[in-house]
C-alpha cells in the first residue's frame, strides 16, 4: 500500500494544494490593488470542505468506537466519464469583494488581503507540520523493535 494513498495523507495533500492555490489568488488580488474595477477573488473554502467531507469514509458508532465504512464509488464505464470518487479538486475561485470599494471600482483592501495571506500561511504551515509528523509516525511504526 502506498503511504500517500492513505486518507490521512490524501486529505493533507489536497489541503496543501488548496492553500497553495489560495495564496496564488490572493497574490493576484494584491497585484491588482490599483487596477480600476478589479474585484478581489478567493477560493471557495466551503466547497472544498464539502468535497473533502464527501470523499471521506462515513463513520458509524459501535462498542469499539467509530468504525470506517467503505465509501460508495461511481463506476467509470467509458473514457469520457469522470471518476466521482477521485480526490477533491483544489477548489474553485469565487469573487470576494473586500469591505470597501474605491471611486474607480476597485474593491481590494490591502490590509484585508494581507490578513488572508497570513491566515493561509499559518494553515499551510500547520498542514505541512501534520504531514511531516504523519511521516515520522509511519517511519516509527515501520522500524524493527529494539533497533
Amino acid at each position: 500500500m502506498d503511504i500517500g494513498s492513505t486518507p490521512f495523507f490524501a486529505v493533507l495533500r489536497d489541503r496543501l494544494g488548496f492553500l497553495n492555490e489560495r495564496q496564488r489568488v490572493l497574490a493576484e488580488n494584491v497585484a491588482n490593488a490599483s487596477t480600476p474595477g478589479y474585484v478581489p477573488r478567493d477560493m471557495d473554502q466551503r466547497a472544498f470542505s464539502d468535497a473533502v467531507a464527501r470523499s471521506m469514509p462515513v463513520a458509524r458508532g459501535g462498542l469499539a468506537g467509530p468504525a470506517p465504512m467503505a465509501p460508495t464509488r461511481v463506476a467509470v464505464t467509458r473514457s469520457g466519464h469522470m471518476d466521482a470518487g477521485a480526490a477533491p479538486a483544489a477548489g474553485r475561485v469565487v469573487r470576494s469583494p473586500d469591505s470597501e470599494t474605491t471611486i474607480d471600482g476597485n474593491a481590494v483592501v490591502i490590509e484585508e488581503q494581507m490578513i488572508k495571506v497570513a491566515d493561509t500561511r499559518m494553515n499551510y504551515d500547520m498542514a505541512l507540520g501534520l504531514y511531516q509528523k504523519g511521516l515520522q509516525l509511519m517511519r516509527l511504526a515501520a522500524r524493527r523493535p529494539g533497533g
